[in-house]
């Protein structure tokens, strides 16, 4: 069975929320994803490194992130 769900991304100052499909079987490695799903992730936290928002955004959301002052 293949489910589909988000995996989050987080880099310096960037996240991005990537749509990602797992498969799930009886196999005590479930659930599993696909090489070319792993690479998509990777792809992602490479260029939220560089800075690339463009590149990460072609894969999903991808938001900045701002930190809150504590008084």
């Amino acid at each position: 069975m293949i489910r589909k769900t988000t995996k989050l991304i987080h880099e310096g100052k960037y996240a991005a929320e990537v749509p990602i499909e797992l498969l799930y079987s009886d196999d005590s490695w479930s659930p599993t994803m696909s090489l070319e799903e792993a690479r998509k992730l990777e792809a992602v936290r490479l260029a939220l490194q560089r800075g690339d928002i463009a590149e990460a955004a072609k894969h999903g959301r991808v938001f900045e992130l701002t930190p809150v002052a504590a008084e």
